[in-house]
């Protein structure tokens, strides 16, 4: 059995890496300002997690893949030291120059140390994830390509010289005389605010006036309203859930000890999100919506983050997302008037995936509330969060300006005037 055992060692050590690169490089996500990017993180993400989760599934069967999620403390500081860096560009250059192309060396490495038909379910596996790793680094590159810190991919390359490679292939090499660890000495701390590039910034986009928000709530809920501008907004909505893939990247890091399973739907939920803001994005344009006069929320974002994960993730399964869908589907009724079939699927998607996120707020608050030593009933404590949320937003709320002025921003009674013509 020795060849079965070592196979399922060096599958648990490729199923660490991978649970370690989801749980480190989301925190970037919330610091780069490039849409697209943020976009093409949560893919990888979730793409990743599916990696560890079938690596899991498979090295349960085999004898040395060991129980339990845990990861080994030379693999985590290593990714603790990938993101101890103040410019979130030159940490992605950290992850993928040196630790994802030490991976794709690792998933090579396994197929030439197995055998082709005693382990074929593994190498199946294998074979699929190096497709995905070597497209994960060509997506990468475009937005790597004008970055260039040598001192810090030199930096990451003798820490994982270190245990020679991830999964010890090559020879093992002393740290040199003086080298640091930077995450032994600065603790990590998710920003203040969330980064949206070149795009204008407000506090929120729904309001009440349609002099100056784009999001009116009283039309959204208005039969006379009409339904090509219901549609309108409802996409700025869609786009807007990007406040929602940036605040809840960093709980994979401060649930670090959680079950992967955990951080498996988390991935899913942040994918989903990315997604639907990735409907109002691509669809706006189409509608004749200068993306340029739309206004970023920050409002969420800059609250939630001084709250605590168990809170922050209670407020958008059990309060956000469980509390959306008497309006959407109003508003889905409404767009089916248009007989768009595109919009119409859009949003079938994102009420179905909604769904599913409450379930998972269902599943999982509970034990995000144990990793934090909260106790007391759900309930209550969706209820005390809600108090502090109101709290909250009164002290970090309605602090971020307009950068445009309302000649210039997109506001309700424009979007009627585009929706006339569009």
């Amino acid at each position: 059995m020795a060849a079965v055992k070592e196979m399922g060692q060096l599958l648990r050590m490729l199923f660490e890496v991978e649970r370690e690169f989801v749980r480190t490089v989301a925190v970037l996500i919330p610091r780069v300002g490039n849409i697209e990017l943020k976009y093409l993180l949560c893919q990888h993400v979730w793409e990743s997690a599916g990696h560890a989760r079938f690596i899991s599934e498979r090295g349960r069967e085999l004898t040395g893949f060991g129980k339990g999620d845990a990861v080994r403390e030379s693999y985590r500081s290593i990714f603790e030291e990938a993101i101890r860096v103040e410019d979130p560009m030159v940490g992605l250059t950290g992850f993928y120059k040196v630790l994802k192309p030490a991976l794709l060396d690792a998933y090579r490495h396994y197929l030439e140390s197995t055998h082709h038909l005693a382990d074929w379910p593994s190498r199946k596996l294998v074979e699929e994830f190096i497709v995905d790793e070597e497209r994960h680094l060509r997506e990468m590159d475009p937005y790597l390509s004008q970055t260039n810190d040598r001192d810090w991919e030199q930096h990451l390359s003798i820490a994982l010289d270190g245990l020679g490679g991830w999964l010890g292939e090559s020879d093992r090499k002393a740290l040199p005389e003086g080298f640091d660890w930077n995450w032994e000495e600065l603790p990590y701390r998710h920003p203040d605010t969330c980064n949206r590039g070149e795009y204008p910034l407000c506090s929120s986009v729904f309001g009440h006036d349609p002099e100056s928000d784009p999001i009116v709530r009283e039309w959204l809920e208005d039969p006379n309203t009409d339904a090509r501008v219901v549609r309108l907004m409802v996409f700025i909505w869609l786009m807007m859930e990007l406040d929602a893939v940036d605040y809840l990247s960093p709980i994979f890091y401060d649930t670090t000890d959680a079950p992967f399973d955990l951080h498996y739907d988390l991935a899913r939920h942040l994918w989903d999100e990315s997604r639907h803001s990735a409907f109002g994005y691509r669809q706006l344009p189409k509608l004749k919506v200068d993306l340029g006069t739309l206004e970023h929320s920050l409002d969420l974002y800059n609250i939630l983050i001084q709250m605590s994960p168990p809170e922050r993730y209670a407020m958008m399964t059990m309060e956000f997302e469980a509390g959306s869908f008497a309006t959407k589907a109003h508003v889905m009724d409404r767009v089916r008037e248009l007989s768009d079939f595109e919009a119409d699927t859009l949003l079938a998607f994102d009420r179905n995936d909604e769904q599913q996120h409450v379930r998972f707020g269902h599943r999982w608050l509970p034990e995000i509330m144990r990793l934090f030593g909260e106790e007391g009933s759900v309930e209550a404590f969706v209820e005390s969060s809600r108090k502090r949320f109101k709290a909250l937003e009164k002290e970090f709320g309605g602090k971020t300006p307009h950068s445009l002025s309302p000649e210039v921003r997109l506001t309700g009674n424009k979007l009627r005037a585009i929706a006339e013509v569009a």
